[in-house]
């Protein structure tokens, strides 16, 4: 199979599967034969990534508010010893480092009280994973920049081909 023919069965077999996975790509090619994958990822998807990568049953309602160049995210925790609920919320910010997203959570608070550090750390790590996995639809591909609007995460990756490697 040549070249053209397998670029283009892979641009449509990546276009369906966000197509089922609530993203948006589009897809266009670089001067040096690399390809570059524009792709916005559904509030509704960013939602239920966050609400798995938090991974504790204690917590229920996340609910993600896409703000421009943030999320405001929020859940309602349940205590351990009792039925009731405390309101979290948290900001969540996006970034790239060395090819991969980054999340960072500030502004925690449970009750308006400020949550320990150590959680933080464990969700930044689980969310940032997670979301890029739902963002990532190919192989051989680098994350080269981030960003959230009020209605979408944006996520702009660099895809090796064979003529981009000199092959």
């Amino acid at each position: 199979m040549d070249k053209k023919r397998w670029i283009i069965l892979l641009v449509l077999a990546a276009t369906s599967v966000l197509m089922l996975s609530s993203c948006r790509i589009d897809v266009s090619r670089n001067p040096d034969g690399s390809l570059r994958a524009e792709v916005a990822v559904s509030e509704a998807t960013i939602q239920s990534e966050i609400a798995a990568a938090l991974a504790d049953p204690l917590i229920t309602n996340v609910q993600v508010d896409l703000r421009q160049g943030y999320a405001f995210v929020s859940g309602d925790r349940k205590r351990v010893l009792s039925e009731e609920t405390d309101t979290m919320t948290f900001r969540l910010t996006l970034g790239v480092q060395s090819g991969h997203l980054t999340a960072t959570i500030s502004d925690v608070e449970v009750n308006d009280t400020p949550v320990n550090p150590a959680y933080i750390s464990v969700w930044n790590d689980r969310i940032a994973t997670r979301l890029e996995a739902a963002a990532r639809r190919f192989p051989n591909s680098t994350l080269q920049a981030v960003s959230v609007s009020e209605s979408a995460l944006h996520a702009t990756w660099r895809i090796e081909t064979a003529r981009s490697r000199g092959q």
